[in-house]
């Protein structure tokens, strides 16, 4: 990830007056505000995971009468590529073009770069009028684990705990399964509860972190070389959890049917899009499930 040298440019504009609500870059001092406004549409996020979120990149909120009411944040991956997420409209503010303005706002900073979100079915008209396209769907599994998946491993692999001298080369991995480099993103992430590491032939060939988020833990990202290895990486993280446990994964993953026997059914999930240069990114570059469905 490349943080962003310069503070996003809000411009001003007659929809502005006309809403009576104005943009601003996010500053630390709105996490409390902007996860209220989570709450308020029953979204998991606890204020930590806000915090993590702007942390790694920048944002913009609407606000009216000194109340936050609209947020959008972004997230810069190496010189090409960069994600939205976390676009939310009060109630009150629905249907002015908040959303848009939040967007364009956006759009303009990460211009000229290509720019991936998750939309749901409610977003994901603004995002087309956008320019942005549908490249795939993504799963949202989670619930409380039914029973413990087995660990079954290929002879030659092992799973262990991560090591700093593996730092580099799975940095190198994601970037195949994500399609952009992530290394920022991926030491912090690294930093957090836990992280497994596959093993492959004596080497590093893919890995799985495990950290609270939401309700309990979360699971991803996940990268892996194959469908057996990215099943393995995850059993070992639901085997370190108590209690709920989400992970979001490629629609094409072919790892729902499986999550679900596990006692994590879909609860729902999103379109992927991108405005730009679609990245080689999935399970057929060996990225298997999201960090979040905001950062991707």
């Amino acid at each position: 990830m490349t943080s962003a040298s310069t503070t996003i440019t809000v411009k001003h504009s007659e929809a502005a007056a006309t809403t009576d609500a104005a943009l601003r870059p996010f500053e630390p001092g709105d996490l409390p505000a902007a996860h209220a406004l989570s709450s308020t549409f029953n979204w998991p996020h606890r204020i930590e995971d806000w915090q993590f979120a702007l942390s790694i990149g920048q944002g913009v909120v609407a606000e009216r009468g000194g109340k936050v009411l609209g947020t959008a944040l972004s997230w810069q991956f190496g010189v090409d590529y960069a994600t939205i997420g976390l676009v939310i409209v009060a109630p009150e503010l629905q249907g002015q073009r908040i959303g848009n303005r939040m967007m364009e706002t956006l759009l303009d900073h990460l211009s000229p770069r290509n720019v991936l979100l998750h939309a749901t079915v409610a977003g994901r008209g603004l995002y087309e009028r956008l320019g942005f396209a549908a490249t795939g769907e993504i799963d949202q599994h989670q619930g409380v684990l039914a029973a413990l998946p087995a660990l079954s491993t290929r002879e030659g692999d092992r799973l262990r705990p991560l090591a700093d001298a593996d730092v580099e080369s799975l940095i190198a991995i994601d970037a195949r399964g994500a399609g952009m480099h992530r290394g920022e993103l991926l030491r912090r992430l690294f930093a957090q509860e836990r992280t497994v590491v596959l093993e492959r032939g004596g080497q590093a060939a893919g890995f799985a972190v495990l950290r609270r988020f939401g309700h309990g833990h979360l699971v991803g990202p996940v990268a892996a070389p194959d469908f057996e290895a990215a099943r393995l990486l995850i059993s070992d993280c639901c085997r370190h959890t108590e209690g709920f446990v989400r992970v979001d994964v490629y629609a094409m993953s072919g790892l729902s049917p499986w999550l679900e026997s596990l006692g994590l059914p879909r609860v729902g999930g999103g379109t992927t899009m991108v405005r730009g240069r679609v990245p080689g990114r999935g399970p057929a570059q060996g990225g298997w499930a999201l960090v979040t469905q905001a950062i991707g």
